[in-house]
């Protein structure tokens, strides 16, 4: 798989059926090993590795309602107090990050209202902080810690 802009993680892969397979700590199972399975796993070994994410706060494509039709979130990180806090959209890395990948997060964002979100194709990372109150946003430099984000 491709190196993405992220730190090295080992990860248990599996030969099944001629495709490759690589383990998912949170769902504690095989998936088959796409290129955006590849970022997503990276991405949560990121998290939790570089970024002091807690393991057990991490729900890994959580579903949702979104005008009638049935969709799921890539990654969501719950708060100490098992509120939704930060979700993450992943690509492949050959996917661009665009306006449609944001309008994508934000129409998610719709349904659970969550003050941060992170885009990512595994080589470049976006992170927003939402403010409800003024209804806007901006940009944060990098991805934040656990413990500066969740109560």
């Amino acid at each position: 798989m491709q190196q993405l802009n992220l730190p090295s993680y080992q990860f248990k892969l599996i030969q099944e059926d001629k495709k490759t397979k690589i383990f998912d700590a949170i769902r504690k199972k095989y998936l088959l090993l796409t290129a955006e399975e590849w970022v997503r796993q990276n991405f949560i070994e990121f998290l939790v590795r570089e970024r002091n994410f807690p393991r057990g706060l991490i729900a890994v494509e959580k579903g949702l309602k979104l005008n009638g039709l049935q969709k799921r979130s890539d990654i969501l990180i719950y708060s100490k107090s098992a509120e939704p806090i930060l979700m993450v959209e992943c690509k492949a890395p050959e996917v661009k990050i665009d306006q449609s990948v944001f309008d994508q997060i934000a129409r998610y964002n719709i349904h659970f209202k969550l003050p941060f979100l992170v885009v990512t194709n595994g080589l470049q990372h976006y992170c927003a902080q939402i403010n409800f109150e003024n209804k806007d946003f901006s940009f944060l430099k990098d991805i934040p810690n656990y413990n500066d984000i969740s109560k």
